[in-house]
């Protein structure tokens, strides 16, 4: 990779206005790419580097929640592993569906853009997740990663999901629209999610097919994204996702760094709080608090002692 691409993928974007923010985008993105305005509401940037090819979807309001450097998380893999990053950018939630962008996908089929890479990997989370696996079909054999993706909004289908009732009137029907079926050209699909999430779960469900390998997270909510990238995860499980070394497997390896993850201890807790299970609590606690400063864990476990010498509940016993 050429050092000047480097220097440039290491600017600060962050306290930059909207308007300038998007201008710098541009910029980087035409030194070292392309950049296309897609419509009022989205665009595209791409970093021409390696063989492998990294499509993440994303909001302009989520890079900047996400980043400290308010970058999309596709510069990281462009700095460190040399791939290429085609990122489709959003102004808020709007699940990409729009006539620009599908044209602009159909354009990039024509013009065999996707065959020029050995390997290409669609990334999003949510909305984006939605979306990774819609336009995937575009790259046959391409790998997709999606985290908590919708499958669907069409009311038809998916009456259930009361939570963006604002995108009812959008159509999901017509091209790039049922996101399941538009993943059975993939290679290979990753459905990250916490099957406690129920309706999160339900959009799940619709993705079983033989080559999606759905991936449950219990406890880390409804910000599963935020979390792997607390836990410092999310990029080694593209970076495996981009050398087909991805399995369940290896997956659950990474995902072991739950255990310091402070958001999923205490949604933990909470939950056998709320099932009432002492027995279990304590060992989570003594777990927690031999490994970490923990104050929250620690207070419990001496709730949890005191009750048990006061033969209210019988707790397992201390090694």
């Amino acid at each position: 990779m050429q050092q000047d691409t480097l220097d440039t993928l290491d600017e600060d974007l962050s306290g930059l206005k909207p308007a300038q923010w998007q201008a710098r985008m541009a910029a980087l993105a035409e030194e070292n790419g392309m950049y296309q305005p897609l419509g009022s509401r989205h665009f595209a940037s791409f970093i021409d580097q390696g063989n492998t090819l990294l499509v993440s979807f994303e909001t302009i309001q989520g890079i900047h929640n996400l980043s400290d450097v308010a970058q999309p998380l596709g510069f990281d893999l462009v700095k460190n592993l040399g791939w290429s990053h085609l990122c489709i950018i959003s102004n808020g939630d709007t699940w990409f569906r729009n006539e620009r962008i599908y044209g602009f996908f159909d354009q990039l089929v024509d013009d065999g853009f996707f065959d020029e890479f050995d390997k290409v990997v669609f990334y999003g989370a949510g909305p984006c997740g939605y979306a990774a696996a819609a336009f995937s079909v575009a790259a046959p054999g391409a790998t997709v990663v999606a985290v908590q993706p919708q499958a669907t909004l069409d009311p038809r289908l998916t009456d259930w999901d009361d939570r963006f009732s604002e995108m009812r009137r959008v159509d999901f029907t017509d091209r790039y629209g049922f996101a399941p079926d538009m993943m059975d050209a993939a290679k290979q699909g990753f459905v990250i999610y916490d099957p406690r999430e129920r309706l999160d779960s339900m959009h799940a469900a619709l993705f079983a097919r033989k080559n999606v390998l759905r991936l449950r997270t219990p406890h880390l909510g409804d910000t599963v994204q935020t979390r792997l990238i607390e836990m410092e995860i999310l990029y080694n499980i593209l970076a495996l996702a981009g050398a087909d070394r991805l399995t369940e497997r290896q997956f659950y390896k990474l995902y072991r760094a739950r255990r310091s993850n402070g958001p999923y201890l205490r949604k933990l807790m909470a939950r056998l709080e709320q099932d009432e299970r002492p027995y279990l609590m304590a060992l989570l606690c003594r777990n927690v608090t031999s490994r970490l400063r923990a104050p929250r864990f620690r207070r419990r476990l001496e709730a949890l002692r005191k009750s048990a010498a006061d033969g209210q509940i019988k707790l397992p016993p201390e090694r």
